[in-house]
């Protein structure tokens, strides 16, 4: 399949009677509501591996996690809009020649097909079925460790990516004993460059929470029943033994695509659908959108795979377009996800390569400070900390595509939309 192209979807509400959407996340649902709100009458059937009603994820790591929530519920009523949800219902297969999807319920045929099952925990070598081990994903991950934190456990997280800090974050917001367990050099290191990871470690210390870089598990020993009862630990590489009630694994995700072996449907090195700038799969009228996708970006002359909310908010509206076929729509967002760590308001927008130039705006060790990547004379991208209207000008500056000012740029006094050329 080529990168701009790929077998035409289904052509056309007249054709179009039946959308199943295989994903009860963000993307799902909202896939399923922007086919109502774009006019289209047909069936649409909404599939959830789990039995919960659907929800959103990123309050499980705040709120609920917290016990300040009991659950994060979509605001969807899905009868008012006619959408049939299967909970409970594993996704098992895809025969697209046939038009049906395999279900633990049993086949079910469509008419056009969208992925949306999102990411699955990567889970630590060794650690299944370890009593005490925990993963942060769903809901009832988010129940089990929510007396973990209740009870004031000590708490090894193992990553120092963004779900590890989140968590760490609650836990000693919660009064735990943290410490988190790194295996590269710093915090966020798959995320941004050292010189910009680099000053986020001293959030951990500032916290209270204790970060081990450069530091590898051996073996994971079991804790009690749910990990309350104590007993369990952390083995380092270097034989250093870490005491814990809680293991918590953050070591990143991959799309949740396993099932489709066999389908024909194809797939990147992440495993990921591989889709046209439609969002069209190598299949015809297969759609796939979210976690478990990635597609060619014109603006970055890449192949983007986005593990965040936004992407699962935004790409929901091309799907349902193209799947109408009245005005063919190309997906190329400007990428934005944001994370809330150690006290700290982190923001993201826009996608950077390890070539592009770096410019600061504001000290690193400061309380709010932004650094932009540019591509020539262009910003690309944008991290701000504590500074949101860095953010929000900064992400229009992209879009726009206008050359900029450095001299603006590195100056945090001034608005950043005035470093705008032209």
């Amino acid at each position: 399949m080529s990168e701009q192209t790929a077998p035409a979807g289904a052509a056309g509400t007249g054709r179009v009677r039946r959308v199943v959407v295989a994903g009860a996340g963000m993307a799902g649902v909202r896939t399923a509501v922007a086919l109502r709100e774009q006019g289209f009458t047909g069936d649409i059937t909404l599939i959830g591996a789990e039995p919960h009603q659907p929800y959103d994820r990123p309050p499980l790591s705040k709120a609920v996690l917290l016990g300040k929530s009991d659950g994060s519920a979509f605001d969807v009523d899905f009868d008012s809009l006619g959408i049939e949800l299967r909970l409970g219902c594993d996704a098992l297969g895809v025969r697209p020649a046939e038009h049906v999807l395999d279900t633990g319920a049993g086949p079910v045929p469509y008419d056009a097909l969208v992925l949306a099952t999102g990411a699955e925990p990567l889970r630590l070598p060794g650690t299944a079925g370890v009593p005490g081990t925990h993963l942060l994903r769903t809901l009832d991950d988010a129940e089990r460790l929510r007396p973990v934190l209740a009870r004031r456990h000590t708490v090894v997280v193992v990553g120092a990516g963004w779900i590890g800090a989140e968590f760490a974050t609650a836990a000693r917001e919660a009064g735990c004993a943290v410490t988190v367990v790194e295996a590269a050099d710093r915090p966020l290191a798959g995320a941004l460059p050292a010189e910009v990871a680099a000053p986020m470690a001293a959030w951990y210390a500032d916290s209270g929470a204790d970060l081990r870089t450069g530091a590898r598990v051996t073996r994971v020993e079991p804790g009690g029943p749910g990990g309350g009862g104590g007993g369990g630990g952390v083995v380092l590489d270097d034989g250093t033994r870490l005491p814990a009630d809680a293991v918590v694994v953050g070591i990143g995700a991959r799309p949740a695509t396993g099932w489709l072996a066999g389908s024909g449907i194809e797939l990147g090195a992440e495993g990921e659908v591989l889709a046209d700038a439609g969002l069209r799969s190598s299949a015809e009228d297969v759609y796939a959108v979210g976690d478990c996708v990635s597609f060619p970006s014109a603006r970055y002359g890449t192949r983007l795979l986005v593990h965040h909310w936004d992407n699962a908010l935004q790409g929901p509206r091309t799907v349902a377009a193209n799947i109408l076929d009245e005005t063919p729509a190309v997906y190329d967002p400007v990428p934005y996800f944001w994370s809330e760590q150690f006290g700290r308001f982190v923001q993201y927008a826009g996608h950077h390569a390890d070539a592009d130039r770096l410019v600061w705006r504001g000290e690193p060790d400061g309380p709010a400070w932004s650094v932009c990547w540019l591509r020539g004379d262009r910003l690309v991208a944008l991290l701000a900390v504590g500074r949101p209207r860095d953010l929000a000008q900064g992400r229009r500056l992209i879009e726009s595509g206008r050359p900029v000012d450095d001299g603006v740029l590195t100056d945090p006094s001034r608005p950043l939309k005035d470093a705008a050329l032209g």
